[in-house]
Parts: C-alpha cells; sequence; structure tokens
C-alpha cells in the first residue's frame, strides 16, 4: 500500500574518527558512524501471537478464563462476545477445547492507506482538494476569508480519527482536538510516537483534511500562506484514536477497542484511512456493525493496491456494507490510477497530492547550490533536517568502497550517487555514510517535470542530509566533482500526501458538514445525501471506479433544505 509522503527529522549523523583517507583506515570505513541505524528497542519474542477470541452467543465472555491458561488479554469488547489476547501454540489449544468458545481467529494487522474556530483567514488557505469537495461555497460563500456567520462549518459534531495518532503540538490543531487515546502504548496521550521514535505524521495529515484552522499556520510549504491551510470542517471536535505504530500497522483487535472508545465518547463519525486486503473476520465484521447500529457514520479508505493493468478490489474494513468505502481522484477528477474499486465503492474524494498537516517538522524541503548555481532537487523521505558544505565526490553506484579521490576522508564530504532502475537508496546511503559522507546528492533517472518519490528507510533510521536531483541536472551537478557544493534541508509542517488515506477525511468532513446543519439526521441519511449530490464521474450512474462520484458539499446542502 502506499503510504502518505513524508520525512522524519531530528536525526543526528554521529562524529567520524579522524581526517585520515578513508584507503588507508581498516575496511575503508569510518568509525562511530551511525549509519542507518534502527533507534528503535527491539521487541522480545516469547513466543506468542495475536488472536481474536470469540465466545458463543449466549455464552459468558472470560477474560479470567483465557488467563488461567497463562494467555495476555490486551483487550475485553463490550460490542462483540470476544477478547484479544496474546497466545503461545498451546495455550491456543488448550482454550479451543473450552465449549464455550466458538472461534480463534487470527489478530488481523492493517495499514494506513496513504487523514469553536479562528474565524478569519486568507483564501490563499484554501487547497484545490477543499475546493473540489466545494467546502468553502458552504462556509465563505463570497470568498473573503472569513467564516460566513451561521454557516455550516461542522460545530457540534465530534469524528473520531482512528489512526496513527496526532502532533497535537501542530497549530493548525491544537483547537479542535477534543481528546484521545493510544491504543498502541496504552496512555491517554495519543501522539504518533513511542520511545522517542516519531512516525511519519499519517493521522496527523488525515486531521488537518478535516479540520485545520483559518490563519494557524506552522512553519509553511514555499508558496503556501503563512495561515498554513484549512479543513473542509473547521468547526469539528476531533477525537484521536492511536491504533497504527511508528511503522503504520496495527492490529484489528486494537481497531475494535478504538471504535467502542469512539462510540463512548459520542462521535457520530469515526474516520479510517486504515485497511487490509483480506477478510478481517467474523468478530470484526460484526464489530464494525455494532458501531453502525449504535449510529455512527463509518467511513473508511478503499485501498491503494490498483495498477494501470489491475484494478483490486475494495479493502478492508472499507468492503463492509456497514461501512461508506471511499476511492480517490487526482486534481483532474480521474481516478487515481492506485485507487481500488467494486460494486461497493460509496464516493470518490481528492487523494492525489493533497497538502495538508504533519508532525512539527516532519517533513523536509531541499536547496542544492555550487558556486553560484542552484539545481533543482527533492528531498528523500526520512532524510533530517541539516545543511553541510563539503567537497563533492563521485561515489558511482554506491559500493561499499566506491567513493573515490582526495577528498574521501572521515572529516566529511558531499557523496554523488548514481541512482537507477530498483536500486535502493538506503542501502547506498548507508554505504557512503560508512566512508565518511555527510551529505548525499542522488542522481536519477527521472525527470524534473514527472511525479516521483525517492525514499530511505524509516521512521527511527539514522542518515545525513539527503536529496535528488533528476536528469535535467545530474550532469551539470557532476561538473562540480572536488568542488564545494551546499546541501540544505530545512524542516517543514506540511505535506503533500497521496493515498485513499487522503480521500476517507475529505468525506468524514462533508458528513459533519451535513450534520452540524441538521443534527437529527440519522448516519443513514447522510451517507444517502452525500451519496444522492455527488458529482457523477465515469460512467452515468454509480459505478465501481467512482462509486455515486465526487463528494460535493455545496450540493448536499442545497438538496438537505429542500427535505422537510
Amino acid at each position: 500500500m502506499r503510504r502518505g509522503w513524508t520525512v522524519l527529522g531530528l536525526l543526528a549523523l554521529a562524529a567520524c574518527s579522524g581526517g585520515d583517507d578513508v584507503s588507508k583506515l581498516e575496511k575503508n570505513t569510518c568509525g562511530d558512524v551511525q549509519a542507518g541505524a534502527l533507534s528503535t528497542r527491539p521487541g522480545t519474542n516469547d513466543g506468542r501471537e495475536s488472536f481474536l477470541v470469540r465466545y458463543r452467543s449466549g455464552s459468558r465472555v472470560s477474560a479470567a478464563a483465557v488467563q488461567r491458561l497463562g494467555g495476555e488479554v490486551t483487550a475485553q469488547y463490550r460490542s462483540v462476545p470476544a477478547v484479544a489476547a496474546r497466545l503461545t501454540p498451546e495455550e491456543r489449544t488448550r482454550l479451543a477445547a473450552d465449549p464455550d468458545v466458538e472461534l480463534i481467529e487470527p489478530d488481523v494487522q492493517l495499514k494506513a492507506l496513504r487523514l469553536p474556530t479562528a474565524s478569519a483567514g486568507s483564501v490563499e488557505e484554501y487547497t484545490g482538494s477543499l475546493r473540489m469537495v466545494q467546502a468553502p461555497k458552504v462556509w465563505d460563500a463570497n470568498e473573503d476569508g472569513v467564516l460566513d456567520t451561521g454557516a455550516p462549518v461542522g460545530e457540534g459534531i465530534r469524528v473520531c480519527v482512528i489512526d496513527s495518532g496526532l502532533d497535537r503540538r501542530h497549530p493548525e490543531l491544537t483547537i479542535p482536538y477534543a481528546g484521545g487515546y493510544d491504543f498502541v502504548d496504552k496512555d491517554d496521550d495519543p501522539s504518533d510516537e513511542t520511545d522517542g521514535v516519531r512516525g511519519i505524521g499519517h493521522g496527523t495529515h488525515v486531521a488537518g483534511i478535516i479540520a485545520a484552522q483559518l490563519s494557524s499556520g506552522g512553519t509553511t510549504l514555499s508558496g503556501m500562506s503563512r495561515g498554513g491551510m484549512v479543513g473542509v470542517a473547521p468547526g469539528v471536535e476531533l477525537l484521536i484514536a492511536r491504533v497504527l505504530n511508528v511503522h503504520e500497522s496495527a492490529s484489528i483487535g486494537a481497531v475494535i477497542s478504538a471504535l467502542e472508545w469512539c462510540a463512548q465518547n459520542n462521535a457520530r463519525i469515526a474516520s479510517l484511512s486504515l485497511g487490509a486486503s483480506m477478510d478481517l473476520g467474523k468478530t470484526a465484521r460484526e464489530a464494525f456493525q455494532a458501531a453502525q447500529n449504535k449510529g455512527m457514520l463509518l467511513v473508511a479508505a478503499s485501498g491503494n493496491d490498483s495498477a494501470p493493468d489491475y484494478e483490486a478490489p475494495l479493502s478492508y474494513p472499507a468492503a463492509y456494507p456497514s461501512v461508506l468505502a471511499v476511492g480517490a481522484v487526482d486534481r483532474n477528477e480521474e481516478v487515481a490510477p492506485f485507487s481500488n474499486r467494486g460494486t461497493g465503492l460509496s464516493l470518490v474524494a481528492p487523494g492525489v497530492n493533497v497538502l495538508s498537516s504533519i508532525s512539527m517538522q516532519g517533513a523536509t524541503v531541499s536547496s542544492l547550490d555550487a558556486e553560484g548555481a542552484e539545481y533543482t532537487s527533492r528531498s528523500l523521505f526520512f532524510s533530517p533536517p541539516g545543511e553541510y558544505t563539503g567537497r563533492l565526490v563521485d561515489c558511482g553506484p554506491g559500493e561499499p568502497y566506491g567513493c573515490k579521490g582526495a577528498n574521501v576522508t572521515c572529516e566529511g564530504f558531499v557523496a554523488y550517487v548514481r541512482l537507477t532502475g530498483d536500486a535502493r537508496a538506503a542501502r547506498a546511503a548507508q554505504n557512503v555514510m560508512r566512508q565518511g559522507a555527510r551529505a548525499i546528492i542522488f542522481g536519477t533517472d527521472h525527470s524534473e517535470s514527472e511525479s516521483w518519490m525517492k525514499f530511505l528507510d524509516g521512521p527511527g533510521f539514522v542518515w545525513v542530509p539527503s536529496l535528488a536531483v533528476g536528469r535535467e541536472s545530474r550532469a551539470a551537478v557532476l561538473n562540480h566533482l572536488g568542488k564545494p557544493v551546499h546541501v540544505n534541508l530545512r524542516g517543514v509542517d506540511y505535506a503533500e500526501f497521496p493515498g485513499t488515506s487522503m480521500a476517507a477525511p475529505h468525506v468524514s468532513a462533508v458528513a459533519a458538514l451535513v450534520w452540524s446543519a441538521r443534527p437529527g439526521l440519522t448516519a443513514t441519511e447522510v451517507r444517502t445525501l452525500m451519496e444522492r449530490t455527488a458529482k457523477d464521474l465515469g460512467d452515468t450512474g454509480r459505478d465501481t471506479r467512482y462509486g455515486h462520484g465526487l463528494v460535493q458539499a455545496k450540493a448536499a446542502l442545497e438538496a438537505l433544505q429542500q427535505l422537510p
């Protein structure tokens, strides 16, 4: 599946030893260099695996019985007769013999599918995706950058974001945050962080799409308004249920717990930008149905597994009838090539290069200059912010001992690495860092006019500032071999992410606008209204690629006014 694009910052390179030529050092490596080292602590392997233990209808759910057998109970559910537990093979066998136990299902892993208020700002904060779903036409009809008095903004509606957590420091999101729980670390701080390692900010991106505030900008990208950007429903209250760890993986057991927590905290809408290709099991299916039965609108991303020559079916939980499945379209309202499809697809929304908030300083923008000349470049995902000036050294394809020239010393240099085809940037970066590189320029085969990305391993790995240049600039950059070049990666608080992960929160937020205009509607009525007023795309009527079409906030609210 596709991840949202971002870069993890605030990682440091341990100092190289002395200034001897690398060729004179044992094994041609610099001592004390952490090149691509993972900073997270390894987990323990006690032979247990995670399962959902489902009891028969009418039987008493007994966490104590599981514990007596030696199992570790991690959650007990209210909406379904089940517990989540970590079991050894022997414990699982003994538990399966209990006549009250109906079945023991794997605790399936899901992945991220790469989410009152300030009233005055600037129309420059209105992103292209925001306009595609007609949000400004709902709450700023005269386009003056001020929320219209009495207009629906999502006020009074709680949206529960079941994702990777939230960077609560982000100025766009401090006001709408109404509470949260971390189902990964089991505490009340739903930050996208564990043991000092920060995630990529997937949940913060989703939350910004929904509820970013006018005139509340952080450190912005070039060309952005200083006020940042604004979400589709800036008046909502955000509940944050962290289920995805820093590597964007979650167990279905944690998601079920999150659904129950959202309901207990009066969420009207649950937004899930995560999924798995397989059915999550009977327990999960019934948990989502139970949440819908309680009146919650469940919105989930359709998945990112399609390709130009392959149409992937809907991911789960989006494929469940109780869930509103959302696919992605680009800025031309064409279905994104990665967007999963199927007869159960309900709506589509912007999901290609969607601008939103991320973890503070969680992304970087790059600049490269040499001898007064500036070159177009792109930062690599998971490369830290920082700048370095040093002699440019030819390191070929990034082999262990491939850096050549008198400037190759452990005191530092800038490595130029030729990255072709499917070559891994991370492996090459490790190799040149061990030879003393303090910054890296990757030369690629891509055109600067194309949409392409390169990334290192992460999060939690140690890298030096790294950027890439396209084929238009490679030769000119190489003319500076042996001369000083300056690499600079600046940390920012926003990024453009692709994925159905970005499409789902647009629909969640439009639903909040509709619901805030008439709080007495049911979840089914809100869903039906959005589907009926969507902009028809593709084949006439509902189809498997676009569902009912592109969600439209203004059209839905106009139709609402015609209802009794």
